[in-house]
């Protein structure tokens, strides 16, 4: 996972690694990780403090822009988090079995939240207009609209698994496995397809300046400029799959 604030970029990975740059992505520096014992799978940023989430349920803070960051252990020890994310003051995580913990101290401390799916992990989580959002297992979309202390269904329409999911111009998107992409324009009351082109795997998405992006298997890109309705192939120089 890679997210940036305060002028800082952060980046996590296998074995715990952490890595920051303040020049724009330039270059990096390491950052001894806060949990070394497994991988860490998402990071993003708020209240001016990063946070990381990992496996064996465990999450790191940083204060200091990512210099230095301290481990946190939440209630599930025994799963996997694999994504996280920030709104209304609220970290708000999602892992494996459909399990989802919250923060509203900066990450200090982690409570357990309404289990929607005990059984369909989940993957990704965005927030957008007073909306939590986690994508998962077999097209699972669950939202939250009380700041991740309770979780209902979202009707995704498909069994395909849904890696990603982000927001952006009052639109969501989710992106998944064999090219397939989703969007809500109704705070996510309900999804349509959108064709990708493609069968590839796509595992992650963002927006940024009236633009979603979304990469995955074999390098692929895809940018849309019309709110996820249509995407086009954006050409990338590799063939590596881009997470």
């Amino acid at each position: 996972g890679v997210t940036s604030g305060n002028n800082t970029f952060v980046a996590v990975g296998q074995s715990g690694k952490i890595l920051r740059s303040t020049d724009n992505g330039s270059s990096f520096s390491t950052v001894s990780p806060y949990y070394g014992g497994g991988n860490s799978y998402g990071v993003t940023f708020g209240n001016n403090t990063f946070v990381g989430v990992s496996n064996a349920g465990r999450t790191g803070r940083s204060t200091d822009n990512g210099t230095s960051f301290s481990n946190v252990n939440t209630p599930l020890l025994s799963y996997s988090l694999n994504g996280v994310t920030f709104g209304n003051d609220t970290f708000v995580g999602v892992g494996s079995t459909g399990r989802t913990v919250r923060s509203t101290n900066d990450g200090s401390s982690w409570d357990n939240s309404t289990v929607p799916y005990p059984y369909s992990s989940l993957y990704g989580v965005t927030f957008g207009n007073n909306n939590f959002v986690g994508v998962g297992l077999s097209g699972k979309i669950v939202r939250s609209t009380d700041n991740g202390t309770t979780w209902s269904n979202s009707t995704s329409g498909i069994t395909t698994d849904l890696n990603g999911v982000t927001f952006g111009n009052n639109t969501f998107v989710a992106v998944g496995d064999s090219g397939k992409i989703l969007r809500s324009t109704d705070n996510v009351s309900s999804w349509n397809n959108s064709t990708s082109g493609i069968t590839t795997d796509l595992n992650g998405v963002t927006f940024g300046n009236y633009t979603f992006v979304a990469v995955g298997q074999s390098g692929k890109i895809l940018r849309s400029t019309d709110n996820g309705s249509s995407w086009d192939n954006s050409t990338s120089p590799i063939t590596t799959d881009l997470n």
